[in-house]
C-alpha cells in the first residue's frame, strides 16, 4: 500500500471526519459563546457594579510613556476568560444532558456469569452436602 493511498484511507475514515466537523463546530460554538460573554453578558454586569469594564482592569507594575514598555497584570482579560469557559462548560453540558435523555438507555444487564472458579466451589460445596 502506497503512503498516498494510506494517508487517503486515514483521512476518511468515520472518526477522522467526525472529529474534524466536531473541531470546527466547537471552533465555532467558542466564538459564539466569547460573544455572548463579551456582549451581552459583561456590559450590564460592568454597568451594575460601577460601569466597570473588565477587560480594560489591570494592575500596573511598570509605566511607561510608550504603550508597549509597560508591564500590567491584566487579571480583567483573565475573569473575562473565566467567565467564558464557565459559560462554554456550562452550555456545553447542558448540551450532553439533552443529548443523553434522547439516547434510550442501556438495557440492564444480568448477573454475570459465574467464574471457573464459583463454578469448581459450587460443585465442591454440592458434593459435601451430598455427603452429610
Amino acid at each position: 500500500m502506497s503512503f498516498l493511498s494510506e494517508f487517503r484511507a486515514f483521512a476518511v475514515r468515520g472518526n477522522v471526519v467526525d472529529l474534524a466537523v466536531g473541531v470546527v463546530i466547537g471552533a465555532a460554538f467558542g466564538k459564539i459563546v466569547s460573544s455572548f460573554v463579551a456582549d451581552i453578558i459583561m456590559p450590564p454586569l460592568g454597568l451594575a457594579i460601577g460601569g466597570i469594564e473588565f477587560s480594560k482592569l489591570a494592575v500596573v507594575l511598570k509605566d511607561s510613556a510608550d504603550p508597549a514598555q509597560v508591564v500590567a497584570l491584566r487579571y480583567g482579560a483573565f475573569l473575562q476568560a473565566l467567565f467564558d469557559f464557565t459559560i462554554i462548560a456550562f452550555a456545553i453540558f447542558l448540551v450532553v444532558k439533552l443529548i443523553n435523555k434522547m439516547h434510550p438507555p442501556p438495557p440492564a444487564a444480568g448477573p454475570p456469569a459465574p467464574t471457573p472458579q464459583e463454578v469448581l466451589l459450587t460443585e465442591i460445596r454440592d458434593l459435601l452436602r451430598e455427603r452429610r
